[in-house]
């Protein structure tokens, strides 16, 4: 399994970046991360047409048949335990899955409309970069609980 974080933004800070590889250099072999950051759509006119020029590119930047992930302050929250209980059934249909992070405004309506599960990181607004590296870092501790990986403590 693999899982595809497709990001927009390409340029970020140096600690985005290194704690983003800190977390996907954890990962096991069997569940590698990879990121693909795509370049904002240019600012200027209507916030709608700038999500949807960058929905389009996201939606184009995801394999065929993979699990669609949109992160979204307003989708469902969803504990570690949980998240590593539906990261062992998506294991067990064989797909990778693919993690959505917005741009500046957001995601357009048709990639939250395209994704199996709109979930919400957490209930803060949390700056794009620091979501990727939430992200990564959820990733390695829910893949950590399936490998009875003392990483995670209850």
């Amino acid at each position: 399994m693999k899982f595809l974080v497709v990001a927009v933004g390409h340029r970020t800070p140096a600690w985005v970046d290194a704690g983003f590889a800190e977390y996907a250099g954890r990962m096991p072999r069997e569940a590698r991360i990879e990121l693909v950051a795509l370049k904002p759509a240019p600012r200027g006119g209507a916030v709608r047409r700038v999500l949807d020029a960058e929905g389009e590119r996201i939606l184009a930047a995801l394999p065929a048949n993979c699990v669609r992930v949109a992160l979204d302050e307003h989708g469902t929250l969803v504990n570690t335990a949980e998240l590593a209980q539906r990261i062992a059934r998506w294991q067990q249909g064989g797909r990778d899955v693919a993690f959505i992070i917005g741009g500046a405004d957001g995601l357009a309506q048709s990639v939250k409309q395209a994704a199996d599960l709109v979930w919400a990181l957490s209930p803060l607004t949390l700056p794009h970069g620091l979501a990727r590296v939430v992200l990564a870092e959820q990733l390695y501790r829910a893949v950590s609980i399936l490998h009875n990986h003392p990483y995670h403590r209850e």
